[in-house]
């Protein structure tokens, strides 16, 4: 199984549950497992985490390997259905909400579509909100294109990474 990890996963360990100069043996297991192979991520992603200028992005710069962000324009026609998803909910969400997730330039429909096309499983710490109407969720768009999910904590669990 393949982990597909969304900016959030990066952020938030690095903000809140795994600095790195806190809990480095974290990072030193995110970067082996990004080396095996068992993690990747998406070009949009790193864009993301490229706008802060931070130790976070010195670190992805110097520890993961040269094809860990994937070509985010090879999954275009399951982005495509991705979009006619979110363009079905307009009667759900608000214009902002489908405008924001559909903005090619951030990663959410693009991780969804990635994943869809390539039997990964997407990693993130956003939460399903179903009833939301001023945000899509990536883990609804998940569920409603039978996509597996998980947050860290599953990820790390399903790779047995212990830190």
């Amino acid at each position: 199984m393949t982990f597909l990890v969304d900016a959030n996963f990066f952020i938030e360990a690095h903000r809140i549950t795994y600095p790195l100069d806190v809990v480095p043996s974290f990072w030193e297991e995110i970067a082996s497992s990004a080396h095996k192979g068992d993690i990747c991520s998406l070009d949009k992603v790193k864009a993301e985490i490229d706008k802060h200028e931070d130790d976070l992005r010195d670190w992805c710069d110097q520890n993961l390997p040269d094809n860990f962000f994937k070509d985010s324009t090879s999954s275009i026609l399951a982005y495509g259905r991705i979009a006619q998803w979110a363009n079905s909910k307009s009667d759900q969400y608000r214009p902002e909400a489908l405008a924001v997730f559909l903005d090619s330039d951030r990663a959410d429909a693009w991780l969804a579509a990635y994943a869809s096309e390539n039997s990964m499983t997407v990693v993130t710490q956003e939460v399903s909100a179903p009833e939301s109407k001023k945000n899509i969720k990536l883990p609804d768009v998940c569920i409603a294109g039978g996509i597996h999910y998980e947050n860290t904590i599953g990820m790390l669990r399903a790779l047995s990474i212990k830190i």
